[in-house]
C-alpha cells in the first residue's frame, strides 16, 4: 500500500525574538521542474534539498506559490552549497538565481563559499497576496538549494548550524512538533533496497503486519534506475535451494551496470511490494530517530517525509535494519564497526597487517550516447586537471569509477559523491574539448550520470556471530546455517595506475577475486547482539570486512531478507526475540527455509541467467545431503 501525503508548500513564521519572514523548503516546491530531490546527506547537512542535475544543460525552473502577508521590500536568502569548494577556490559551477513572478533577482547563489550557508539572492518590493517563487538554474551542474528565506529585515537569516536550524524548522512548522501516530506493526523494516524489500514481503507472507520505509521514490536501492547496478550473486543454491526464489518475482530480465533506466524494471519492484496487503509501504520517508523501551529494545522509530517534512512514529516489537549504513542500529546503540580488521584479530590472511578505517568506495556510474550529430559540452575544470596522459579515454563508466575509499563513507559522503561527479564532468569536458582525438567524441553526449551514488561499505552491525574468512575457506559447519553465498572474496582497492595519475585522490578501483566454495552463513549474523529486537539484512550484517567482500551482493541480500522475514514470523507466533529463534525455534526456521517464501500460485521466470556469481570451485560436499 502506497501512502499519499499532500506536500506543505510554505511556512509563515514569526520566530520568537528573531526576524519575521517566510521560510520555504525547496524539496516542497509544488513544481520541481527539472530539479530533483536529494536526501542522501540529510543526516549530515540537516535536510533533503533540490539539485539541478542537468549534466551540463540548465534544468527547467522549480516553482511554487508563496503568500506574501503584507507589502514591502523583502530580502531573499538561499541555503546552498558551492560543491566544488573542496578542490578549488574558483567560482563554482552550481550557480542559480531566484525568480519572483518570472523576474530574476540580481544575486547569483550556489557558486561561492565553502560550506552549507545562507547566501543573499537580492531584494524585491512585493505586494500583499500570492506570488510565484522559482529557482532558475544557470549551468546544469548540480546547483543545490535547501531552503529560501524571505524577510523584511535586512541581514537577518535563520541559523546556519545544523542543530539550531532543525530547532528553527520545528518552530517554523516545517517539521511536525510531535510525530503523528504512523501505526503499530509486527515488524518495521527500514531500508527499501533488495534486502529490505524481501524482508518485508517474506515477513508479510509469514503472518506479519509490516511497515517498509524507503527514503527514495523507488525501491531497489543500488538495483534501481537511480543507481543502476545489476543483481549480482546467485540464489536457489545450498542447503535451502528455495531461498531467493522470490527474486524471480521482481528481478530484472536484462543484466549489466550503467544501462538505460528501463533495464532495471523498477515497476516490477513496486508491484512486488504493493501487491502484498500486509505490507504498508512508506516511500520518500527516512528514519531520523528511535525511541527505546529500555537500553536493549527499540520501542518505535520516527520517520520523516523527504518531501513533506511530516513525521510519523511507527511502533513494533521487531525491527530490521536494511539501510546499508546501519542507520537504525546506530541510532539505537547497537554494537557496530567500520573499516578493516587487522590480520591477527580473526586470523584472516586477506586482512591488512594492522586494522584501519579504509572501506570500499562508492560509484557514480555514467554513460554517453551517440547524438547523431556534433554536440557540445561546457568547459569544466575545478581543481582536478585532466590531460592527454591522465584522462580516461572511455565512453562510459561503471563500477570501476569508485571514490572515497580513504574517507568516511557516512560523515563525508556528500564530498565522496561530489568527487565522483567532478571527475566524470572534468574528464568528459577534456575529451570533448581538448583531447587530440576529440573527433572520436564529437557526436557523443552524456546520456546519464548518477547523482545517487552506489555505496558498497560503511557500518556493519555485530551479531551473536561474526562471519570471518576461515568460516568460508574451511567450510566451518554451523547448526544455524541459512542462506548461501557464492561470490568470491571481492575486495576493492584504488587502481594503482589511476592513483599514480591522481595521487591526491584516486577515482578508479580494481579488485582481486579470491575464489570460494559456496558457503551457508549462520542465522546468528542476522540479528544484533545487544539490541534484543533488531534484525539486519544487506551489507550491514555481522561480518568482517573481508567476508563482506563475499556477502554484499544484492541477490545474496535478498536471501538474507527472506530469512529475516521468516524469523520475524516465528517471533510473532511465539512472542520470541530474534535470538530465541536460534535458541528455541531453530527447527521451525529450518522448515521455513526449506519451503522458501516465493509465490507458488504462479509460474516464476528464471531471471538469474546473467552474473550467476563466483562458482569458481567445485563444492567440497553436496549441499543437499549435508545435515
Amino acid at each position: 500500500m502506497r501512502r499519499s501525503i499532500l506536500p506543505i508548500l510554505l511556512l509563515l513564521l514569526a520566530w520568537p525574538g528573531r526576524a519575521e519572514g517566510i521560510f520555504v523548503e525547496a524539496e516542497r516546491f509544488a513544481d520541481k521542474g527539472g530539479w530533483s530531490v536529494d536526501q542522501q546527506f540529510m543526516d549530515q547537512m540537516g535536510s533533503p534539498y533540490l539539485i539541478a542535475h542537468g549534466m551540463g544543460i540548465p534544468v527547467a525552473d522549480a516553482a511554487t506559490p508563496v503568500e506574501i502577508p503584507e507589502a514591502g521590500v523583502y530580502h531573499v536568502w538561499v541555503r546552498t552549497y558551492n560543491w566544488t569548494a573542496p578542490w578549488t577556490e574558483a567560482t563554482g559551477p552550481g550557480a542559480f538565481r531566484v525568480k519572483i513572478d518570472g523576474k530574476p533577482l540580481k544575486g547569483i547563489v550556489g557558486a561561492s563559499g565553502n560550506r552549507w550557508e545562507w547566501q543573499y539572492a537580492g531584494n524585491r518590493r512585493l505586494k500583499a497576496g500570492s506570488c510565484t517563487l522559482a529557482l532558475s538554474d544557470l549551468a546544469g551542474f548540480d546547483g543545490r538549494c535547501d531552503a529560501v528565506w524571505l524577510t523584511k529585515e535586512a541581514g537577518v537569516t535563520p541559523p546556519a548550524e545544523v542543530t539550531a536550524l532543525e530547532s528553527f524548522r520545528r518552530e517554523a512548522g516545517a517539521l511536525s512538533p510531535v510525530p503523528a501516530d504512523g501505526g503499530t506493526y509486527d515488524l518495521v523494516v527500514i531500508g527499501g533496497g533488495i534486502a529490505g524489500m524481501c524482508a518485508a514481503v517474506s515477513a508479510a507472507r509469514n503472518g506479519c503486519k509490516v511497515a517498509l520505509v524507503n527514503d527514495r521514490p523507488v525501491p531497489g536501492g543500488n538495483n534501481s534506475a537511480e543507481v543502476r547496478v545489476h543483481l549480482g550473486g546467485r540464489t536457489e543454491i545450498g542447503l535451502y535451494p528455495r531461498l531467493g526464489m522470490m527474486v524471480r518475482e521482481f528481478g530484472q530480465s536484462r543484466g549489466g551496470n550503467a544501462k538505460p533506466a528501463a533495464n532495471y524494471e523498477d515497476e516490477k519492484k513496486i508491484a512486488f511490494i504493493e501487491g502484498e496487503p500486509n505490507v504498508h509501504y512508506f516511500p520518500c520517508f527516512r528514519a531520523v530517530k528511535v525511541r527505546m523501551a529500555d537500553p536493549h529494545r527499540i520501542a518505535s522509530v520516527v520517520i520523516r517525509g523527504t518531501e513533506t517534512g511530516e513525521e510519523l512514529e511507527l511502533s513494533a516489537p521487531l525491527f530490521s535494519d536494511c539501510t546499508g549504513d546501519a542507520g537504525l542500529g546506530y541510532m539505537a546503540g547497537a554494537d557496530w564497526r567500520m573499516g578493516r580488521e587487522g590480520r591477527d584479530e580473526f586470523g584472516e590472511s586477506l586482512a591488512p597487517e594492522k586494522g584501519d578505517d579504509l572501506t570500499m568506495g562508492a560509484s557514480v556510474q555514467w554513460y554517453s550516447v551517440d547524438a547523431g550529430k556534433p554536440s557540445v559540452f561546457p568547459e569544466f575544470s575545478y581543481g582536478v586537471v585532466f590531460t592527454e596522459e591522465n584522462c580516461e579515454k572511455v565512453k562510459m563508466g561503471e563500477w570501476t569509477w569508485e571514490t572515497g575509499m580513504d574517507r568516511d563513507q557516512i560523515g563525508e559522503f556528500e564530498r565522496i559523491r561530489d568527487y565522483g561527479l567532478l571527475v566524470v564532468y572534468s574528464n568528459w569536458s577534456f575529451l570533448k574539448n581538448h583531447h587530440p582525438k576529440k573527433d572520436a567524441f564529437a557526436n557523443r553526449e552524456l546520456g546519464w550520470v548518477a547523482y545517487v551514488a552506489g555505496k558498497r561499505e560503511s557500518r556493519r552491525l555485530l551479531g551473536d556471530y561474526i562471519l570471518k574468512q576461515d568460516d568460508v575457506e574451511k567450510q566451518v559447519f554451523h547448526e544455524d546455517a541459512s542462506f548461501t553465498i557464492s561470490w568470491h572474496f571481492d575486495l576493492h582497492s584504488p587502481d594503482p595506475v589511476n592513483a599514480a595519475r591522481f595521487p591526491e585522490e584516486a577515482f578508479k578501483a580494481v579488485t582481486k577475486h579470491n575464489p570460494i566454495y559456496p558457503y551457508a552463513v549462520p542465522y546468528r549474523c542476522l540479528y544484533s547482539r545487544n539490541i534484543d529486537n533488531l534484525f539486519m539484512a544487506g551489507r550491514n550484517i555481522s561480518t568482517t570486512h573481508v567476508t563482506l567482500g563475499s556477502t554484499r551482493l544484492m541477490r545474496t541480500g535478498a536471501m538474507m531478507g527472506e530469512v529475516v522475514g521468516m524469523a520475524a514470523g516465528i517471533c510473532k507466533e511465539h512472542g520470541a526475540t530474534p535470538r530465541e529463534v536460534y535458541r528455541l525455534y531453530l527447527p521451525e526456521l529450518k522448515d521455513k527455509m526449506t519451503q522458501g517464501a516465493a509465490r507458488t500460485d504462479i509460474e516464476l521466470p528464471d531471471n538469474q541467467h546473467f552474473n550467476l556469481g563466483g562458482m569458481l570451485k567445485k563444492p567440497k560436499y553436496d549441499f543437499g545431503t549435508r545435515p
